[in-house]
């Protein structure tokens, strides 16, 4: 075993511990390893995908990765991590005593090509210490925390309100109004509400809202028109998922998924 805590690390860098500002950097081939079930790391870690796209679950929250973001889970918190066919997971561990990032939460990072080019060069065998602990500060000044948010979709313990959850997960391009959810489960539609509110801590509107953009997500990822991801969605044009998008998780979808940078990535 790693000292990441996986078990199926295909490449390491695992400086020697001990001195300020160690990192190490861990490679998994998704094709091989497709899932961590839920753990925690003693260390601090930097989820990235190298290539493809990872999703995290941490509780009902769940992110998804593409090679320009990368998410700061702190020692300690329990997530699960997945990724999409041909997805490579290249991540830094951090030792708690001697990083200088003190972040007691999960953080969306935004992966420039300098940021992207320090964790590619970090574990070139054999690097000098010296190399490693000046390419190790500016990866630190590197790591920002990027103003987006998650999609949490915590589901409600009342069982009528369940399977009203419950269908739209399975469909949600399904376009009843709450007034008809909740004719369907024998509730009123004000009823129905202050159960989602309540039991999930989102409005009814916004919880299916979230449902829906993670629906979308896989297609997104995959590379797929917008517009192909709408109608995943159950979105009218294109344009009102866009919105929804943006508004929801704090920029559009072409932004989230921009392309990464031409460069010669890691073969499985």
């Amino acid at each position: 075993m790693s000292p990441s805590g996986h078990r199926s690390a295909v490449a390491s860098s695992w400086p020697a511990a001990g001195r300020p500002g160690t990192v190490a950097i861990s490679d998994f081939p998704m094709t091989v390893v497709p899932r961590f079930t839920q753990h925690r790391h003693l260390m601090h870690q930097l989820v990235w995908a190298r290539r493809g796209v990872l999703t995290v679950h941490l509780g009902s929250q769940v992110w998804f990765l593409p090679p320009t973001l990368a998410l700061w889970i702190p020692a300690g918190l329990a997530h699960a991590t997945s990724g999409t066919a041909q997805t490579w997971m290249r991540s830094p561990y951090f030792l708690p005593p001697c990083c200088p990032i003190r972040w007691s939460t999960a953080t969306l990072i935004a992966v420039g090509p300098l940021l992207d080019a320090l964790l590619d060069h970090l574990v070139t065998p054999g690097l000098p210490p010296a190399e490693r602990a000046r390419a190790e500060s500016v990866l630190f000044d590197q790591v920002h925390p990027l103003d987006a948010g998650a999609l949490p979709l915590p589901m409600p313990t009342d069982p009528r309100a369940l399977r009203v959850a419950e269908a739209l997960v399975a469909d949600p391009t399904d376009a009843r109004t709450v007034q008809r959810w909740a004719a369907d489960v024998a509730l009123s539609p004000r009823t129905l509400r202050r159960m989602f509110a309540a039991q999930t801590g989102l409005p009814f509107e916004q919880w299916r809202r979230h449902a829906r953009l993670r629906a979308a997500m896989p297609a997104l990822a995959a590379g797929l028109p917008v517009s192909a991801a709408a109608r995943r969605a159950g979105y009218a044009t294109p344009s009102a998922f866009v919105a929804a998008f943006h508004r929801t998780v704090g920029m559009p979808p072409a932004t989230y998924f921009a392309p990464r940078r031409a460069s010669g990535a890691p073969e499985s």
